[in-house]
């Protein structure tokens, strides 16, 4: 009979040498394979080994037990800001991923704005081996489509998909050459990987710092408009059309960007999307406070907006849910409006305020959410992830409805503590955070970074990328502050 050990047994590493582990009692929802039911799933040496009601753990299995929980794929987000390397003062791989995993998340995709830019090889490498000896989650590093994010040339992009990239985004800058975008398109079309858009005019938008609307005008604060996200999601719907291209849209914030990519989806077009928890949950009434925590790019928008990005959310027009994780040191947060930095962290915050504000009270159910942050975006990048089907990885995100909590943003794991969700109390969150078969997070708890005879996260399964695609197969101010 296998003793049963409690979670600060596991926390202090005891389980790691079998290699099985095994999620008992818990109720099961895993949107890619339709399973809605009490459930029990077995990871033997990291694997997804088999998933069904009451099985019998084997002899010294270490197991969990999830009496009142429900027990997901693990959690994955596409758009996080690692920092790392050249910004290590606002986050490191290190403490965003034990950030991640506090908040829920296995896996995460780290955008290129970094110092240097992850615009060759070199820089995917270091990403991957620090995440390989640092990391506490899976890391899959996206590059960038321009050389140093300047728009002006073309990145090595097959060299970055060899290495390991899953995509390619300028994030924090918009690519304003439309030639030059189109060719990177057309050049990715081998590789299975998206272009992932920051869509912004930046004509438009220069000098806003907050949504342009009545709000900007009452507090005197210079705005960006709607339209300027707009006009880019249009073009690069067309580029999308033209090249034939996978095209992910990444932070929607505006009703007319969710008209748009439903009116594509409905014309059979490769256009997915993305909307962060702050874009979903909070609207420009949030700046009157005047809390630099309040200010992002793209900026918060109207309550039209907001319910046109949960009903797009709700009906599928919308993929996935992605954080956007910003973070910035207090210094760049400080001081007027204006001048702060743009950028939140959401890591550790995301899926407890959308089990309050979202599942809770009933404006969107816990199953469509959890594909949001599972089967959907690992179908977007190709990941072998976002399902308990046996077979794959044993990454597993276990909920616990009714948990109560405060955000305490001095209790974050994050190297930065730039939320505007501080102080907000919560029902619902994150209970146990599983990686590779290993728990990795309980409760906000950890255990040592790397246990014996654990394999590293980052020792992860490659992307399936399409067969046949040789090597590729393998594997200003503004715009600073993202």
């Amino acid at each position: 009979m296998t003793t049963m050990r409690v979670v600060k047994d596991l926390m202090l590493g005891l389980g790691a040498r079998g290699g099985t582990l095994v999620v008992k009692n818990g109720h099961v929802i895993d949107p890619a394979s339709a399973v809605d039911a009490a459930h029990d799933v077995l990871i033997v040496d990291g694997v997804v080994r088999d998933i069904g009601p009451r099985l019998a753990a084997p002899e010294q299995a270490t197991v969990v037990d999830a009496t009142g929980k429900i027990v997901c794929p693990g959690f994955i987000d596409i758009h996080v800001h690692l920092r790392e390397p050249g910004f290590e003062y606002k986050e490191t791989i290190a403490t965003g991923t034990r950030a991640a995993a506090a908040g829920g998340f296995t896996a995460v995709c780290c955008m290129a704005n970094t110092h240097p830019v992850n615009d060759n090889r070199s820089i995917t490498d270091y990403i991957l081996a620090r995440a390989k000896t640092e990391g506490v989650v899976r890391v899959y590093p996206i590059g960038a489509v321009t050389r140093n994010l300047k728009g002006e040339e073309l990145s090595e992009l097959a060299e970055l998909a060899e290495a390991g990239c899953v995509g390619y985004s300028d994030d924090g800058k918009p690519v304003m050459n439309a030639g030059l975008y189109r060719r990177a398109m057309e050049y990715t079309l081998p590789f299975g990987a998206p272009i992932i858009s920051h869509a912004e005019d930046a004509h438009l938008s220069t000098g806003g710092a907050m949504n342009e609307g009545v709000v900007s005008t009452e507090l005197g604060i210079a705005g960006a408009p709607a339209a300027a996200e707009d006009i880019m999601v249009a073009r690069d719907i067309v580029l999308a059309e033209l090249t034939g291209a996978h095209v992910h849209l990444a932070h929607l914030s505006t009703a007319g960007s969710v008209r748009l990519v439903r009116d594509a989806k409905a014309r059979g077009l490769r256009v997915t999307a993305e909307a962060a928890p702050h874009h979903l949950l909070l609207t420009e009434d949030a700046v009157r406070t005047w809390d630099p925590n309040a200010k992002m790019n793209p900026p918060l928008r109207t309550k039209r907006d907001t319910e046109a990005l949960l009903e797009g959310l709700a009906d599928g027009t919308i993929d996935c849910v992605a954080t956007d994780h910003a973070p910035h040191a207090l210094s760049e947060k400080e001081g007027e409006f204006d001048r702060a930095a743009f950028g939140i962290v959401g890591l550790e915050t995301a899926v407890a305020v959308l089990l309050d504000r979202l599942v809770r009270p009933g404006r969107l159910p816990l199953k469509t959410l959890v594909a949001r942050l599972t089967a959907d975006p690992a179908r977007l990048l190709n990941l072998p992830l976002g399902s308990l089907v046996p077979g794959r990885p044993g990454d597993v995100t276990i909920l616990d409805l009714h948990r109560e909590l405060t955000i305490d943003p001095a209790r974050f794991h994050s190297r930065s503590r730039n939320t505007p969700f501080g102080g907000w109390t919560v029902t619902g969150g994150p209970w146990m955070t599983i990686v590779n078969g290993h728990v990795i997070s309980s409760e906000g708890g950890f255990a040592p970074l790397r246990t014996k005879g654990a394999t590293p996260p980052s020792e992860l399964p490659r992307p399936n990328l399409p067969p046949g695609q040789g090597s590729a197969g393998k594997a200003g101010a503004r715009t600073e502050s993202m």
